[in-house]
C-alpha cells in the first residue's frame, strides 16, 4: 500500500522513511500466542424503575433553561441484522463531543460542550457543507477535527469558534494514490492532544498521526494485514489494540506506539476463531471482546482482565437471539474490581434501539428504554454509576440524559468512596432475587463459577496461556 503525507503550508509530499508494506523497518512481529482473560462472575441483580433527567439547551447553539424528561420502562423483544455507527464521538474525558449536524441539505461540524452546568452546542460552519464521508473528532481543548476525503486524498483540519465564525487550521493531507485504502479514525487518544488514523489496504494497514505531530500528519507504523477496531488499553495512549486479519483469521494485537509501532499478541483463545477487543476500561483492566471460540461462525460477546491468565467468560446474559448487542461504555474508577464495573450496551431492533446495562457481577442485563433523541451507540459513565447519553430533539438539539440505572449504586444517602463500593460490588448481588423489570427474564449463564478470582495486577501486555472455559 503506497500512501504519502503532504505538507500544510506548502502541499510538498512527504516521503516515509524505513517503512516498507510488510511492517516498520527493523521490526519483527511477533508469533500468535495463545492468550485469553477472564475472572468469573456472580450473582443476580435486583432490578427496578429507573428515571431519566435531560438536561440542556433550548435552540441550536444558544443558551437556554434546562429541562427535565422521564421515561418509563418499556419491555422490549426485537431483532435486527447490522448495527448503524454512532452518532456523536466522545473526547476520551466526556469534556466534549462533536457530530456531523443536518440542516436542510447541508452536513457541518457541531462542538458539544459536556463539562459545564449544562450542556451546549456550537456550530462550526466552515464556509461549505462536508461531504457524506467526513468524519469529525473533539480534541481535549476543544477543537474538533475534521476528515475530508477529497479526490483519493485525506484532509485534516482543526475548527474552533471565534466568535461568531469559524476557525481553522489545516494539518496536512494523508494521499492514496491506488484508491484502494480505507481510511477511519480511530477513537479519540486519552491524552487529548493527538489523533490517530488507519489506511486499511489489501495487504497492510498504516498507522497515521493525523493531528499533534510536530510536521502534519505522520506514518506511525505499516502493520502486516488489514486491521479493524481500535481500543486503548491505557490512560496515556502509548497502547493500542487493533483487530488483525491475516490467513482469514482476526486476531486482537497490541501497537506499542512508543516502541515505533511495536506488535505482538494479545487475544488468541484458538487458532481457529476469530477474536476482537470491542471495549476496555484501564482503571480495572475489563476487557469487552467478540469471539466465536465458543460457537465457531457466530460471534458472541465475552468479557475478561487485562493481564489475567483465567480463562474469557461469554454469559448468556449477553447473547440475545437475532439481536445485535453492541458495548460503548465501560464505568472507570474501579480499580482492581473489573467485575463490579458497570457496562452499556447499545441493542439495536426493528422497534428502534435501547440500552443494556450489564455488570460481571451479575447474571441478568438490564433492559432500558433510550431517552427519546438518544444519539444511539453514545454515552459515558462517570465513577459513581451514573450513565450519561446525550440526545438531540428538534425541541432541544443539545441534551444530556442522565440514567441512575438499578442495582448499580450502594444503598445509603451517602455514596461510598471508590474503595469500599469496589470491595463491597465484588461479593455480588444475593443469588435468586427476582427484579421488577416487566423484561421477560433472561436465562442465566450455564457452567459459569460462583466464586470471583483474584484480581489480576493491571499491566498492558499481551495476554498469556489461558484456557478457553466458561461457555
Amino acid at each position: 500500500m503506497t500512501m504519502r503525507a503532504i505538507e500544510p503550508s506548502t502541499g510538498r509530499e512527504v516521503p516515509d522513511q524505513g517503512v516498507s508494506e510488510h511492517g516498520v523497518a527493523g521490526h519483527e512481529v511477533p508469533g500468535p500466542g495463545t492468550p485469553g482473560l477472564g475472572v468469573p462472575g456472580l450473582g443476580v441483580p435486583e432490578s427496578g424503575v429507573p428515571e431519566f433527567e435531560v438536561s440542556g439547551h433550548q435552540g441550536t447553539g444558544q443558551e437556554g433553561t434546562g429541562h427535565g424528561q422521564r421515561a418509563a420502562v418499556a419491555a422490549v423483544a426485537a431483532v435486527v441484522v447490522a448495527a448503524p455507527p454512532s452518532g456523536c464521538v466522545l473526547s476520551a474525558d466526556g469534556s466534549y463531543g462533536a457530530r456531523l449536524a443536518r440542516e436542510g441539505d447541508s452536513l457541518f461540524p457541531e462542538r458539544w460542550t459536556l463539562d459545564g452546568p449544562e450542556p451546549y452546542a456550537v456550530p462550526l460552519r466552515a464556509g461549505r457543507s462536508e461531504e457524506p464521508g467526513a468524519e469529525v473528532q473533539p480534541m481535549g481543548d476543544g477543537r474538533v477535527l475534521v476528515r475530508r476525503p477529497v479526490d483519493g486524498r485525506h484532509a485534516f483540519s482543526l475548527l474552533y469558534p471565534t466568535g461568531p465564525g469559524t476557525g481553522e487550521v489545516p494539518l496536512g493531507a494523508v494521499v492514496c494514490p491506488d484508491g484502494g485504502a480505507e481510511l477511519r479514525l480511530l477513537p479519540p487518544a486519552p491524552c487529548g492532544r493527538r489523533a490517530y488514523a488507519v489506511a486499511v489496504g489489501p495487504r497492510s494497514t498504516a498507522l497515521w498521526l493525523v493531528a499533534g505531530g510536530a510536521f502534519g500528519p505522520e506514518r506511525v507504523a505499516e502493520i502486516p494485514g488489514r486491521c479493524s477496531g481500535g481500543v486503548w488499553l491505557d490512560r496515556v495512549g502509548r497502547m493500542l489494540s487493533l483487530d488483525r486479519e491475516t490467513g482469514g483469521r482476526t486476531k486482537a494485537v497490541v501497537v506499542d506506539l512508543e516502541r515505533g509501532g511495536e506488535v505482538s499478541p494479545l487475544l488468541e483463545i484458538t487458532e481457529e476463531s476469530d477474536d476482537r477487543v470491542l471495549l476496555a476500561d484501564p482503571d480495572s483492566g475489563l476487557l469487552l471482546i467478540r469471539s466465536d471460540a465458543p460457537s465457531p461462525g457466530r460471534g458472541r460477546l465475552g468479557w475478561g482482565v487485562l493481564g489475567s491468565t483465567l480463562p474469557v467468560r461469554f454469559p448468556a446474559s449477553l447473547r440475545l437471539p437475532d439481536c445485535t448487542v453492541t458495548p460503548f461504555a465501560v464505568q472507570p474508577g474501579q480499580a482492581l474490581t473489573p467485575e463490579g464495573c458497570a457496562v452499556a450496551l447499545r441493542v439495536d431492533g426493528p422497534l428502534g434501539s435501547w440500552v443494556g446495562v450489564w455488570r460481571p457481577a451479575q447474571r441478568r442485563m438490564h433492559h432500558l428504554p433510550a431517552p427519546e433523541g438518544w444519539l444511539a451507540g453514545t454515552g459515558l459513565w462517570t465513577a459513581d454509576g451514573v450513565l450519561r447519553l446525550p440526545c438531540a430533539t428538534p425541541a432541544m438539539p443539545c441534551g444530556v440524559a442522565v440514567l441512575n440505572p438499578p442495582g448499580l449504586n450502594p444503598p445509603g444517602p451517602e455514596r461510598q468512596s471508590e474503595r469500599g463500593r469496589g470491595e463491597d460490588r465484588r461479593e455480588g448481588p444475593p443469588e435468586g432475587r427476582k427484579g421488577s423489570s416487566e423484561k421477560p427474564e433472561l436465562p442465566s449463564p450455564e457452567g459459569e463459577s460462583m466464586t470471583p478470582a483474584a484480581p489480576a495486577a493491571l499491566r498492558p501486555v499481551p495476554l498469556r496461556e489461558a484456557p478457553l472455559g466458561g461457555l
